[in-house]
């Protein structure tokens, strides 16, 4: 009974649309109360159990990583080399554009970082060759997304952090469905703009971009090659990033300075002063809910209530899109992930896949009203409407909800790869 008036109060919460560190707080106290006894010490103990943690390295140093890259031109040179790639296909500016934030994504990790640094090249391209506006907020909206499956993923550092499972497993894992939907995106791309005047394809082009982007496009193969080779660590992969980022940068394209890497970090920490307190909060309310097995409790209560895997799926995909929509996914994976993954698993879910699950429900967050995350970087970047933004994403939901339903019901596409 306690359980459920701690899961009525945090959605209580979320329907005030309080912030996320207050009903954290208001958690943490609540969990005290009833589940410790009130002594604040063990609130503390926990919170410096929560960030006095090696793994915890990589969300900062990817960040930076992608702050480089961002403010550097490795992006612009991905992106010259997917138009040269593309530019022979009925609408292949659109089709590079959603490679282009598929192969940023590899890189930076965060989807509203992957929306602007393409998105900030392509938008007017595609709008001076003749594509609808609305399909050009549309794709860069959701293809920034890409950045929140395709590993190295930050929302999956944060659920391999807070259900202790391991972040390259997630990243393996996240890797075909963020390549299906990836597809997906392209296709649709190329189908809706086919009456768009393609241009001929020029060998010379693609030399050229290639010789020019050789270090922008090593750059994913670098990371991932080295994470899934196990020659180096998710944490140690984001290390390597910044390191690379920065040669890249300052000393072959010098495109910023060495003087410049102070004013990124300041930037990375102002970030990560956002994140580091909710991490903290909400891992300290969790470890306690483990010690005091409410978890456990809360997952025997709801196959108590819910008979069969196939209605538990059905109800937690409604549930987390619903959530998606009202808070970002990194607090509601800190929120949620330790409380649903015991249920998840007592239905026979793999702890894994159910990490996939999440992410990709969350990441439809990103693109839907009313608070998507992506809608509102959009509407700042673009200065576009509001309203007209969340038109234009409306079929890219579709596609990215078909996607949804094949990642759940096909569980060997987030499973195969790993080696079990």
């Amino acid at each position: 009974m306690t359980a459920l008036l701690l899961l009525a109060l945090i959605l209580a919460l979320l329907v005030l649309r309080q912030s996320v560190i207050l009903i954290l707080l208001v958690t943490a106290g609540y969990v005290q109360l009833f589940y410790g006894d009130g002594d604040l010490t063990y609130l503390i103990d926990d919170i410096w159990t929560a960030v006095n943690r090696d793994v915890l390295l990589a969300v900062p140093m990817f960040i930076l990583a992608g702050n480089i890259m961002t403010r550097g031109s490795i992006a612009e040179r991905l992106i010259a080399i997917m138009r040269s790639l593309t530019q022979w296909l009925p609408g292949g500016l659109a089709v590079a554009t959603i490679l282009s934030c598929a192969f940023f994504a590899a890189i930076s990790g965060s989807s509203p970082v992957t929306l602007l640094a393409v998105g900030s090249i392509l938008y007017p391209a595609l709008i001076q060759q003749g594509y609808d506006k609305k399909f050009a907020l549309g794709a860069l909206a959701s293809g920034g997304t890409l950045g929140v499956v395709i590993p190295p993923s930050i929302p999956m550092i944060f659920y391999a952090i807070v259900t202790e499972n391991s972040i390259s497993d997630l990243f393996l894992a996240g890797l075909l469905p963020g390549l299906l939907l990836t597809g997906v995106l392209a296709v649709y791309a190329l189908i809706v703009n086919r009456r768009i005047e393609r241009q001929d394809f020029e060998i010379v082009a693609v030399l050229h971009a290639m010789k020019n982007g050789v270090f922008a496009l090593m750059a994913p193969v670098i990371l991932l090659g080295g994470i899934y080779s196990g020659y180096f660590s998710a944490t140690e992969a984001a290390g390597v990033a910044v390191g690379y980022a920065l040669i890249v940068e300052v000393f072959i394209h010098r495109e910023i300075k060495a003087s410049d890497f102070f004013e990124l970090s300041v930037d990375t920490a102002r970030l990560l002063g956002t994140i580091l307190p909710i991490l903290a909060v909400a891992t300290s309310v969790n470890i306690l809910l483990t010690a005091e097995r409410v978890p456990q409790d809360f997952a025997a209560w709801m196959t108590g209530l819910i008979n069969d895997k196939i209605t538990f799926l059905i109800v937690l995909n409604l549930f987390l899109l619903i959530v998606g929509c009202l808070i970002d996914i990194g607090s509601a994976i800190l929120m949620l992930a330790p409380i649903l993954l015991p249920v998840a698993m007592a239905f026979g879910i793999d702890p894994i896949h159910f990490g996939v699950i999440m992410v990709v429900n969350l990441e439809i967050g990103y693109i839907t009203p009313p608070i998507g995350l992506n809608l509102i970087v959009a509407m700042t970047a673009f200065k576009e409407s509001f309203l007209l933004i969340c038109r234009a994403v409306l079929p890219f939901i579709a596609l990215m909800l078909v996607v949804l339903a094949v990642v759940v019901w096909v569980p060997e596409l987030s499973l195969v790869l790993l080696q079990r």
